[in-house]
């Protein structure tokens, strides 16, 4: 173990051995502890507006897209590896990027691309895990499937240190749940219990009848009743006091008790769902399709002061390019992502809100460099890309390199880890901090680095 993990010319101390020692009961090797060390010195000089996030949207592009026909093209790579896209300019000069994110070619001022993320086990479920939760490695009894054992998400993280006590939820996580017969890990509050779970919307935005039976009135309560939004609304306070009634009766289940929280919390929450509050301009400019409504959803869930809100683009491994890796990008994943994405990114400058919203895009890992012979990529981890926007980082700008075929970091490679400390960072919350199970354990939140050069 050791010897595969320790770092040539690297010592320990007694101090660090005992660490490392604690950190391993907790389900966490050496290389976690290493990572882990300077997460807070290396966080000097770096933009006023970090760690003063008030949101974070992940948008999260499950099934792993081929880093190096979006993001990281390699030009001068041989045929095999370089595959059939000329990267084209951005507004920023010397950033090239795919030919099938136009949009976003027009915008890289407002982003930073990150080349060097990488981290070792290129398996969907697990990988989904580690950037979900910030972790390197499973926890102690966590494995492909979702489970009480897995690492809190960093809605929970959040919720657990930093409660708002509003009623609100903490996270939302929408369109899709995850699974392939069995939810993928890492999608809820895992060993913490389930009273820190997300949220999760299971229906697609974009759809006529969008509503959430969650937030729908009261047995006896139609709209045929309240003719207009005046008396539905105030129909709805009636019903909050009659539940503020109940609850001082009687303890609510758990369930009741979140259903009574929301309708308390105020109108905000269940308006941020009424889709049809936007303009019609406003909804075609993030396109009429689920990437894009779920992209303006979370919009208005940020609106509406939810700290933590994942979007993911499509339904489980939908960006899985094994197969037509190249028409599948030109012809149905990139088209929406760029249309959703970029207005999403140009939404929040124009409002105000970027500067107080984090914005991540990212898979669960990359993609071969290599190009299989069914025209397809396959899994690979040792390097790809992500996008971060606002709270902060510096648009127009490429923090880290892969090497010549895209295959591992060429520069100093950036790991899951790291996106959580970067996330938990920019919400003001530690990632050092210590968190405390149901069974009164401790456990470090996290344990990476800040990615500080998007800061700087």
């Amino acid at each position: 173990m050791f010897s595969r993990i320790v770092r040539p010319g690297f010592h320990l101390n007694r101090k660090e051995f005992l660490q490392v020692g604690f950190s391993g009961m907790l389900g966490f090797g050496l290389t976690d502890l290493i990572s882990g060390r300077q997460t807070r010195g290396e966080s000097e000089n770096l933009s006023p507006l970090f760690g003063k996030a008030k949101s974070v949207i992940l948008v999260f592009l499950t099934g792993a897209p081929s880093h190096q026909d979006i993001w990281d093209l390699k030009p001068e790579a041989p045929v095999g590896i370089r595959g059939d896209y000329t990267p084209i300019d951005t507004n920023v000069s010397g950033i090239q990027i795919g030919p099938h994110v136009p949009r976003l070619a027009q915008i890289a001022d407002k982003y930073a691309i990150v080349r060097s993320m990488t981290h070792d086990l290129p398996g969907h479920e697990q990988a989904t895990h580690f950037v979900l939760t910030g972790v390197n490695q499973l926890p102690p009894g966590a494995t492909h499937m979702a489970s009480r054992n897995d690492w809190p998400c960093y809605s929970a993280g959040i919720q657990e240190l930093r409660p708002k006590g509003d009623g609100l939820p903490m996270g939302v996580m929408l369109p899709t749940y995850l699974h392939n017969g069995y939810g993928f890990s890492g999608q809820t509050a895992g060993f913490m219990g389930s009273r820190l779970d997300p949220w999760h919307v299971t229906k697609d935005p974009n759809a006529a009848n969008f509503q959430l039976d969650e937030l729908t009135l009261q047995p006896g309560v139609t709209v045929q009743r309240v003719q207009d939004r005046r008396a539905l609304l105030s129909e709805l306070d009636g019903q909050r006091r009659d539940l503020d009634a109940v609850s001082a009766a009687q303890p609510l289940s758990r369930s009741r008790q979140e259903a009574y929280q929301l309708l308390s919390a105020g109108g905000r929450f269940r308006e941020a769902f009424d889709m049809n509050r936007e303009t019609t301009e406003m909804r075609e400019r993030y396109g009429r399709h689920a990437f894009g409504q779920s992209l303006l959803l979370a919009r208005r869930l940020v609106e509406a002061g939810i700290p933590i809100v994942q979007a993911n683009m499509g339904t489980m491994n939908n960006w899985d390019t094994h197969g037509d890796n190249f028409g599948q990008l030109k012809n149905r994943l990139l088209p929406p992502f760029d249309q959703g994405f970029s207005a999403l990114i140009t939404d929040l400058s124009e409002k105000g809100l970027l500067d107080e919203t984090l914005v991540v895009a990212i898979g669960e890992f990359g993609r071969t460099p290599q190009i299989n012979p069914t025209a397809g990529r396959d899994h690979w981890s040792g390097v790809f890309s992500a996008v971060f926007a606002g709270a902060g980082v510096r648009g127009g700008q490429v923090v880290g390199a892969s090497d010549a075929h895209a295959a591992y970091p060429a520069t100093r490679g950036w790991y899951p880890a790291d996106l959580g400390a970067t996330i938990y960072t920019a919400l003001g919350v530690e990632p050092s901090s210590t968190i405390v199970d149901p069974l009164g354990r401790p456990h470090r939140l996290n344990l990476g680095n800040v990615i500080s050069p998007l800061f700087s």
